[in-house]
């Protein structure tokens, strides 16, 4: 159930890979301590949420084709 669900979403996604691997790695970091607290983290988490936005262009309907 939760596999679909992600193999779903990552179907959606432009680039899937790079966003499993940036997943991946701000999870392990979660668990690495490091001198400034946060930073690191908060810094992979925009990553990951940006690489989750970008989707596959669709392709565009001409006006036409689109208005019958």
């Amino acid at each position: 159930m939760i596999r679909d669900v992600v193999a779903r979403f990552a179907a959606g996604l432009r680039f899937p890979t790079l966003f499993a691997l940036t997943a991946t790695l701000f999870v392990f970091d979660l668990f690495v301590p490091d001198l400034v607290p946060f930073a690191d983290e908060i810094l992979l988490a925009l990553g990951t949420l940006l690489l989750g936005f970008l989707r596959k262009k669709t392709p565009a309907v001409p006006y036409a084709a689109a208005k019958r």
